[in-house]
């Protein structure tokens, strides 16, 4: 990790997945299923959870909209579904960090991780590019 990347990590409220981030754990998830199915299980897994509370639904856009509260701390979480191809499903996650100081030490950072590791449980995950 380059010192401009540890800086942006911890010290940063925003945390983004894309396929080619230096960060393997921030590189963009595949799955082996359908947008459909991805999305019902993304929209179930947010309506399940007690700390979130989803803002906006796109099915048209493969976009969900969540407020995140837990630990201590709230988040805004942009889930992004696309199909790339016939079962080969994208997920990325963008997420910024509300909180009285410009940076969040790695907080948005880790729930990615943690979020990501969720949809392993319910998706069948291929892996990132």
């Amino acid at each position: 990790m380059a010192v401009g990347d540890f800086f942006n990590k911890y010290f940063n409220n925003h945390s983004e997945t894309k396929d080619k981030h230096w960060d393997s754990k921030l590189q963009t998830h595949y799955f082996k299923t359908t947008k459909d199915k991805a999305f019902e299980v993304v929209e179930g897994y947010f309506r399940k959870s007690q700390s979130c509370q989803i803002i906006a639904v796109s099915k048209e856009h493969g976009e969900i909209s969540v407020n995140y509260k837990g630990g201590g701390k709230k988040a805004f979480v942009i889930v992004t579904i696309i199909m790339v191809k016939p079962f080969r499903t994208a997920i990325d996650l963008s997420i910024t960090t509300e909180s009285s100081i410009p940076f969040d030490l790695g907080y948005s950072h880790k729930l990615i991780s943690k979020i990501y590791e969720d949809f392993k449980k319910e998706l069948e995950y291929i892996g990132t590019p």
